[in-house]
């Protein structure tokens, strides 16, 4: 697909107070929009994908490799292969997730 309208991508309960839509990918890249309530936790985790994320709107205390920052909207983080990384949403927000390559897991 080249033209995603949100309407028609299904939309994923992927924990407590956190939704997700894979708003399109192909083999090499992979773009998600992740929905998180106050309070939600990205729970510590680590995978062979790059990552790059970018707060549209809210708070969030993110961790990776151990060190915690706060960034807010217009925010973003980088978080290499491998490492561990997580995020608490302090204000209820969301991010924009891409990962190279595509996440195949969160296609299953």
């Amino acid at each position: 697909m080249t033209h995603i309208k949100k309407s028609q991508v299904p939309v994923e309960t992927v924990g407590p107070g956190l939704t997700r839509q894979i708003m399109g990918h192909d083999s090499d890249l992979m773009l998600v929009k992740v929905n998180f309530e106050k309070g939600a936790i990205g729970e510590p985790h680590k995978h062979p994908h790059h990552q790059v994320s970018y707060v549209i709107e809210g708070k969030f205390d993110v961790t990776i490799d151990g060190v915690t920052k706060t960034l807010e909207a217009g925010d973003a983080f980088v978080v290499p292969t491998e490492v561990m990384h997580g995020a608490i949403c302090t204000e209820k927000g969301i991010l924009i997730d891409t990962f190279s390559p595509a996440r195949e897991d969160f296609l299953e």
